[in-house]
């Protein structure tokens, strides 16, 4: 089974996430915001990464930018926030996602994108 960390602040929407994610056999960690999910991956591997971008501490960006000048296994990310302007989605991409969703993301939406980046799970 393929690990995926859930980086959002908010409870509800990682939940929602993880229940789409486990119903298709995805193992899935969690995180609030990007310190703590950087904490988890130095200590464990994932295949995707799924992050939203506002959140208090560390934001998606920081957390995008700093998970790629890493010494790790680098996995995809996809960025999923509120924020539908074509500046934060091309500013995502900058900072190294490589896929952008807009909340609130479809299940089957989701699913063929983690699919895509990380294969079945």
């Amino acid at each position: 089974m393929k690990d995926i960390l859930v980086i959002d602040d908010a409870a509800t929407v990682r939940a929602y996430h993880k229940n789409i994610l486990v119903s298709a056999d995805y193992n899935v960690d969690e995180a609030v915001n990007g310190i703590e999910a950087i904490e988890k991956i130095m200590q464990k591997q994932f295949a995707l990464y799924i992050v939203d971008i506002n959140m208090p501490k560390l934001d998606g960006y920081g957390f995008l930018k700093e998970l790629r000048s890493m010494d790790v296994e680098q996995a995809p990310a996809i960025m999923v926030s509120t924020e539908s302007s074509e500046m934060d989605r091309q500013k995502a991409f900058e900072y190294g996602a490589n896929y952008y969703l807009i909340k609130p993301v479809k299940p089957e939406e989701l699913l063929t994108v983690v699919k895509l980046l990380a294969g079945g799970g």
